[in-house]
C-alpha cells in the first residue's frame, strides 16, 4: 500500500502496466543511487509538466509527493511545507458525558449555521408543506420535498447541550434530554409506560400501549405462537412504530426489524427510535408503495398502529403482502383484537369494532393467507409458501385480481395498487417461491435466491463471491485508517449510501450496530431484495432529494461512488447538505471516488466543517479511485437566554 496522501490530489501522470513493470526491472539492474537519481529527475519532469498543464498552479496541497512516507494507522497525513509535521483526524467521540459549554458555535463563509428554529428539520415531511397536500388517507404525510429554490444552503445546527447518545445496549433504555428537548410524550403515554423524564435524560422501560408488561415480555408471548429462535425470522417491519421499543427489544435476539411512523402530532417518536438505536424512517402507509422491495420482510407487525386495514379495498393489507416473504407472518395486536373486553376502553360499539374485524379477515383470506392464532390480544396470519393454491382460489374471490404487469420491486413514488403481487412460479406445492433461504446467519453469505436463480441481471454467482473478498478487504483497510471503526460501540447507526450487495454491512454484522443499506434509485441494477435476502436492511432513495430521517440520526455515513453516479443529476453540495444534516456532531464519514471527483468533494467538506483528508486506494497510490475520511465537527446552536441563566 502507499504513503500517506496529502489533503488534495492532482493526479499528473499515471505510468501504464508495460511501464511500471519496465521501471520494476531497471531498478533490479542498475545500482541503488542511479536508479534514484533516475527517478527523481522523472518526478521533476512530470511535476513541471502538470504545474505547465495547469496553468502554473503549484502550490504544494495540489501535488502528489513522489516520495511515499510509511502510512500510519491513524491516519497522518504529510503537511505542505513541513515533511516530517503531521495531522491526525480524530474519529473519537468527546461529547457523550459533559459537555464543553464554552465552545463556541462554529461557522462556514460558505455554508452558515441555520437557524434553531431548523434544529428537527427533515425537509420532505415539513408539517407546514403538508398542510398544502389532500388529508384523506393521510396523504399530507408522505413525502412532498421542497423545490430546488426553497432548500435550506445552511448547516442545520445541533441543539444546545447535545452529547453523543449513550452506548447501546444503554441507549436502549436512556437518551439525553437535550438531544431530543420534547416532554409531550411522557404527559401523554405516561400510563402507556412508554416513556419518563428523569432530570437530563428520559428512560424507556419498555412499555406500550398493548404490552404493559414491556416489549420483551410481549415479544415472549409471540415467541410461543411462532418460533423466533431457529433463524428464519431475521427480517421484521414495525408499522405506526411509536417510540419503537418492539424493534429494540427483537434486536437481541438477532432479529433486524425497521420501524416507521409518520411525523405527526406526537412529538418526535421516530427521533426518539434513532436516539435509542433503533432502525428507524419517518414513513406512513398512505397513497404509495412503501420503500422496499417485494418479499423483502419475514414478519410484519402492528401494534395498536390504528392503520384500517380493511379500508380502501384492502390496499395497505396488499402493500404488507407485497413486502412480505413467502411464508411470512403478519402479527396484529390492539384494535379490533379482543375487542370483546375492550371495546368500552377503546370508546368504539361492539358493532363498529365486530365489523372492522371481519373486514380484515375478509381481506386476509382473499390473499390467501391463513390465520395460524388468535391468543389474548395477539392475532397472527401467515403468508402462503407460493401462489399455486391461491390461483384456484381466484375461482371463488374474485379481488384482488393478480397484478399483470408492474415490477414488484418498484417502489420510489409508486401509487399503491389493489391487485395482488404474484409470487414467482413453482412447480410443485412445496416449493418456495422465489427460493428457500438459509437460516441466519448462514443466509449472510449464502448466495441470495434472486442471484442463483438469474433475476437480478449482470450479477452471477462469480459476481457476489468477488463482492464478499472485495468488501471483507475494504473494511479491513477502512479499519487501519480510522481505527475507531473497529473498536465496539464507537457507531450504532450507519448508512451506506450506494450499498449494492450490502458488502459492506455484512463485514459489520458481528459488532453492535446495524446499517441502512440504501440502493438509489438512479443505480443501473435493482438489488435492495438481494440484500434482504441476506438478513440485511435497507431502504430505496433518491439523493436528489432528502432521506426520511431526522437531523442526527447516523453515526457514520459510507458513501461508495455516490458522486460519479449523481454527476449531472443534481448538484454535489446539495448531496453534502444533506449528508451534513443527517449526521451527528463528531460523526465520521467515508468516500469513495475518482480523484478529480474527490478534489472538489474536500473543497465543499471544508466549507462544511469538516475535518477531513484523502488518502490512497487500499490497492495503493496508483490507484485513480481514493477515499475521503471525514469527521464532522462538534458544534451546536447557541444557548438561549434560559439555557445561559
Amino acid at each position: 500500500m502507499g504513503g500517506p496522501s496529502p489533503p488534495y490530489y492532482t493526479p499528473l501522470s499515471k505510468p501504464t502496466p508495460a511501464s511500471a513493470s519496465s521501471s520494476a526491472a531497471n531498478h533490479l539492474k542498475k545500482p541503488k543511487l542511479y536508479s534514484l537519481a533516475i527517478l527523481t529527475i522523472l518526478c521533476s519532469l512530470s511535476y513541471l509538466f502538470g504545474a505547465w498543464q495547469h496553468g502554473g498552479a503549484t502550490t504544494p496541497s495540489a501535488t502528489i509527493p513522489c516520495f511515499s512516507v510509511p502510512r500510519n494507522t491513524s491516519a497522518s497525513i504529510t503537511q505542505p511545507g513541513s515533511p516530517t509535521a503531521t495531522t491526525k483526524l480524530d474519529f473519537a467521540t468527546h461529547h457523550s458525558a459533559a459537555v464543553d459549554e464554552g465552545a463556541a458555535t462554529l461557522a462556514s463563509s460558505t455554508y452558515p449555521p441555520c437557524s434553531i428554529k431548523y434544529s428537527e428539520y427533515t425537509p420532505c415531511e415539513d408539517q407546514k408543506r403538508s398542510l398544502k397536500f389532500p388529508r384523506d388517507r393521510l396523504i399530507y404525510r408522505e413525502r412532498h420535498c421542497p423545490e430546488k429554490k426553497e432548500r435550506l444552503r445552511c448547516r442545520v445546527p445541533a441543539p444546545y447541550g447535545y452529547k453523543n447518545p449513550f452506548k447501546w445496549p444503554v441507549s436502549r433504555d436512556l437518551v439525553w434530554y437535550a438531544n431530543v428537548p420534547h416532554k409531550e410524550l411522557t404527559v401523554e403515554k405516561a400510563v402507556q409506560n412508554w416513556i419518563r423524564f428523569e432530570g437530563d435524560r428520559f428512560r424507556f422501560p419498555g412499555g406500550g400501549t398493548m404490552f404493559p408488561n414491556g416489549a420483551d415480555a410481549y415479544i415472549d408471548d409471540i415467541g410461543k405462537l411462532i418460533n423466533l429462535k431457529d433463524g428464519s425470522i431475521r427480517t421484521a417491519i414495525d408499522t405506526g412504530c411509536g417510540v419503537a421499543s418492539w424493534g429494540a427489544y427483537l434486536l437481541s435476539r438477532n432479529i433486524l426489524p425497521i420501524s416507521f411512523a409518520p411525523r405527526d402530532t406526537h412529538e418526535a417518536q421516530v427521533q426518539f427510535a434513532l436516539e435509542r438505536g433503533v432502525p428507524a424512517l419517518i414513513g406512513v402507509i398512505a397513497s404509495k408503495r412503501l420503500p422496499y422491495p417485494s418479499r423483502a420482510f419475514d414478519m410484519a407487525h402492528c401494534s395498536r398502529c390504528l392503520i384500517p386495514w380493511g379500508q380502501y379495498d384492502g390496499a395497505y393489507l396488499i402493500e404488507v403482502d407485497r413486502i412480505l416473504r413467502p411464508g411470512g407472518y403478519w402479527i396484529l395486536s390492539g384494535p379490533p383484537i379482543r375487542w370483546r373486553k375492550y371495546w368500552r376502553g377503546w370508546e368504539r360499539s361492539r358493532e363498529d369494532l365486530n365489523a372492522e374485524q371481519m373486514q380484515i379477515e375478509n381481506v386476509t383470506k382473499s390473499l390467501c393467507w391463513k390465520k395460524l392464532v388468535e391468543k389474548d390480544d395477539i392475532a397472527i396470519w401467515q403468508k402462503p409458501a407460493n401462489h399455486l393454491q391461491c390461483k384456484k382460489f381466484r375461482k371463488v374471490f374474485k379481488r384482488p385480481l393478480f397484478c399483470s404487469s408492474q415490477d414488484p420491486d418498484k417502489a420510489w413514488y409508486t401509487s399503491l395498487e389493489t391487485c395482488l403481487t404474484p409470487l414467482p412460479e413453482v412447480s410443485n406445492n412445496e416449493e418456495v417461491a422465489g427460493g428457500k433461504l438459509e437460516k441466519w446467519p448462514k443466509r449472510l453469505n449464502a448466495i441470495p435466491p434472486r442471484i442463483s436463480k438469474g433475476t437480478i441481471n449482470g450479477v452471477t454467482p462469480d459476481t457476489f463471491q468477488q463482492d464478499l473478498q472485495l468488501w471483507n478487504r475494504r473494511v479491513s483497510y477502512y479499519k487501519t485508517v480510522n481505527n475507531q471503526l473497529g473498536q465496539a460501540g464507537r457507531y450504532r447507526n450507519i448508512l451506506d449510501m450506494n450499498a449494492f450487495l450490502g458488502g459492506f454491512a455484512a463485514n459489520l454484522v458481528g459488532d453492535p450496530l446495524w446499517v441502512m443499506n440504501v440502493v438509489p434509485v438512479e443505480a443501473k441494477i435493482n438489488t435492495l431484495g438481494v440484500i434482504y435476502e441476506r438478513g440485511l436492511i435497507g431502504t430505496y432513495q433518491s439523493w436528489c432529494e432528502a432521506m426520511s430521517t431526522y437531523p442526527r440520526t447516523y453515526d457514520l455515513i459510507h458513501a461508495d461512488s455516490i458522486f460519479t453516479l449523481y454527476k449531472d443529476r443534481c448538484e454535489m453540495d446539495d448531496i453534502m447538505l444533506e449528508m451534513d444534516r443527517i449526521l451527528r456532531p463528531e460523526g465520521s464519514l467515508i468516500i469513495r471516488d475518482d480523484v478529480d471527483i474527490l478534489v472538489k468533494v474536500k473543497r465543499i467538506a471544508d466549507g462544511l466543517n469538516w475535518d477531513s483528508q484523502i488518502v490512497d486506494h487500499e490497492d495503493g497510490p496508483l490507484e485513480r479511485e481514493k477515499l475521503l475520511f471525514a469527521v464532522k465537527l462538534y458544534w451546536t446552536a447557541p444557548a438561549t437566554a434560559d439555557q445561559q441563566a
